[in-house]
């Protein structure tokens, strides 16, 4: 009945509008693939973008007999959709964005934390993160706490494929953002490199990290204690 509980139901309706949307693209680009010839060549070169952007201001006549008009009639309703299903995702995000903020000040000020990632491990937290014991639980909650792997002398650890896969995901999405964009990730992902350290051994690593940076947010969040500034 608090805050997560409001996030997870917005959530819910963004993602069947993001869904939804995704499968308006697929109709609109396997519908160019079918199209007459001069439909086809006129649109297929161009990016999503532009495409929905042409689509929507075009006037495709009234003919619908011929096969050409009819393509792009259908095309059209499809872009107006997909124009549509954004603008609803927008409004979501925004709404998210409100309530994630409120919640939990200091977390979307995290390097690589989005309002869908954000809101993900809120949700898996819940309204009450003292249950977890110790960032140790969150880890093993999200499935980012290593697991024993080790064979005679080789002393080594995987990835877990339990716990809260979604969770594991939005910890995923948000470690390969930082290994694009930020500068201490790539560095930490160089030396690994050189150590011989293996790829997915680093994104052990690093959702390990995420995970306990994520928690002290979390719990300083609803033990009433502000999180760091956007430029901490």
């Amino acid at each position: 009945d608090g805050a997560v509980e409001a996030i997870r139901g917005l959530r819910v309706v963004r993602a069947s509008a993001v869904k939804a949307r995704t499968q308006t693209i697929n109709q609109i680009k396997s519908l160019i693939i079918t199209a007459p010839a001069e439909v086809r060549e006129a649109l297929r070169s161009l990016t999503t973008t532009e495409l929905v952007r042409r689509l929507t201001a075009s006037r495709p006549g009234t003919d619908l007999a011929a096969p050409a008009t009819a393509v792009k009639v259908a095309l059209k309703r499809l872009a107006k959709r997909y124009r549509n299903l954004s603008e609803e995702i927008a409004e979501a995000d925004a709404e998210l964005r409100v309530l994630i903020t409120r919640t939990a000040p200091g977390l979307l000020a995290l390097p690589g934390v989005g309002t869908e990632t954000a809101g993900q491990l809120l949700v898996t937290a819940g309204d009450n993160p003292d249950r977890l014991a110790s960032e140790a639980s969150f880890a093993h909650l999200c499935a980012a706490a290593p697991v024993p792997a080790s064979s005679g002398r080789t002393d080594r650890h995987r990835l877990n494929r339990g716990g809260d896969r979604r969770a594991n995901r939005a910890l995923h999405t948000i470690v390969l953002v930082r290994m694009r964009h930020d500068p201490r990730t790539r560095n930490y992902v160089a030396r690994r490199t050189l150590e011989g350290l293996k790829t997915k051994d680093i994104f052990r690593c690093l959702k390990r990290f995420v995970a306990r940076e994520v928690y002290r947010h979390l719990t300083s969040a609803f033990s009433g204690v502000t999180g760091p500034s956007p430029t901490a």
